[in-house]
């Protein structure tokens, strides 16, 4: 099985988990659509370029942010911190699911899930 096969079924089990939560903490269903796509406005940093727009995607589409809201709403008892917390989980879960990556400067479509060349000239150019 190929990593990025190991990473999409980590996505679904995050989906699975974060939709669990979210519902067993009582979280209304508009909530969830109004925010369910909210992190790919991230992808505006793209009209500054593909440095910015690559870095304001990567930064929004990890689990790091998520887990430090949901563990501030956890020890603070903030049940609106879990609740985002949890779609926003959920929403890089999905991402995961369908196959879209972390991206790489070089282009929107350049994601850590895609098949990236290895980087030859590296190894091959002379000083």
């Amino acid at each position: 099985m190929e990593p990025r096969n190991f990473l999409r079924v980590e996505g679904l089990a995050v989906l699975g988990i974060a939709l669990a939560g979210y519902f067993t903490l009582d979280g209304s269903v508009w909530l969830l659509l109004i925010l369910a796509l909210a992190p790919d406005l991230s992808m505006i940093g793209y009209l500054a370029g593909t440095r910015i727009g690559s870095l304001s995607y990567n930064i929004v589409h990890t689990y790091t942010l998520p887990l430090a809201l949901g563990s501030l709403g956890f020890w603070a008892d903030i049940r609106m911190a879990l609740l985002i917390a949890l779609i926003w989980a959920g929403h890089i879960g999905a991402d995961r699911l369908v196959g879209y990556g972390l991206k790489f400067e070089s282009g929107f479509k350049d994601t850590h899930l895609s098949t990236q060349p290895a980087p030859v000239d590296a190894f091959t150019k002379s000083d």
